[in-house]
């Protein structure tokens, strides 16, 4: 008897098909040539992505044997159909959605991808879970993730330890359920907020961010949290708020509040 996973048992039985693998790379507008860096960075790209579609300028080196890139054209802060046509045109089952500035690593990718094939329907990186970290994260942008999370723990009853980080991997069907704003906001966090609101099976992988080789650095911290705050609150189940304000009720008369919330990570 074969010790193949799949035994082929009839004439007409054929091996299972690997699912194919795109990458989408998005490269935000800041007046600079990511040049080298981009190129560095698709040379990083592992043999199971055959499909790259790139979010930002023409100036991509040849890519590797087997692998195709793709330029869809430059990302406008302003609007959400560029990165939402990107996840549109790659070809793969299963679509991996990463930065090109240098902070998230083609590495990490076959981590995501293990938890794809085991069942999740959508894998996301976080910088605060063991094997994780974080190059840079000012104190303001930390207080304001903390503050989301909370909200987010109540809203939907997940215990996430990371919204906004935009490294995450997810089936190809999931694009289809996608409506994404016009309104420039957090991209990873409006992805985590459909994927919870459909009810997807979430995974979080450790993930290391890494300084950005180029890119802007100074992120609009009150601004990206407002719009995330209300992309929470828009996408909310019907019945999230009086779960909300029932929790908040009890913990008001010293009852036992359920699903406690975990403190021990910087990130919550």
């Amino acid at each position: 008897m074969s010790s193949d996973a799949h035994p082929l048992r009839r004439s007409t039985d054929r091996v299972p098909r690997s699912p194919t693998v795109s990458l989408v790379l998005t490269v935000r507008p800041d007046g600079q040539d990511p040049g080298n860096a981009l190129d560095l960075l698709l040379g990083q790209v592992p043999q199971d992505v055959r499909d790259v579609v790139l979010i930002g300028p023409t100036g991509a080196g040849p890519a590797r044997d087997g692998m195709t890139v793709r330029t869809l054209g430059v990302w406008d802060f302003t609007r959400g159909d560029i990165p939402h046509a990107g996840l549109r045109a790659a070809t793969g089952d299963l679509i991996v959605l990463m930065d090109a500035d240098g902070s998230m690593s083609p590495h990490e990718i076959p981590h995501y991808l293990h938890y794809l094939e085991s069942g999740f329907d959508f894998v996301k990186g976080s910088r605060f879970i063991a094997g994780g970290s974080v190059a840079d994260y000012p104190l303001g942008r930390r207080l304001g993730h903390r503050a989301l999370l909370r909200v987010a723990r109540r809203l939907y009853g997940q215990q996430l330890t990371d919204l906004w980080y935009g490294f995450c991997a997810f089936r190809r069907g999931f694009v289809d359920l996608l409506d994404l704003r016009e309104d420039g906001v957090e991209l990873g966090a409006e992805l985590v907020t459909h994927a919870l609101h459909y009810g997807l099976r979430v995974a979080e992988v450790p993930s290391r961010e890494l300084p950005r080789r180029h890119g802007p650095s100074h992120p609009r911290t009150v601004r990206d949290g407002a719009r995330i705050l209300g992309t929470l609150l828009d996408e909310r189940p019907h019945n999230a708020l009086s779960r909300f304000a029932h929790g908040s009720l009890r913990r008001a008369h010293g009852g036992p509040v359920t699903s406690p919330v975990d403190e021990s990570h910087p990130g919550g």
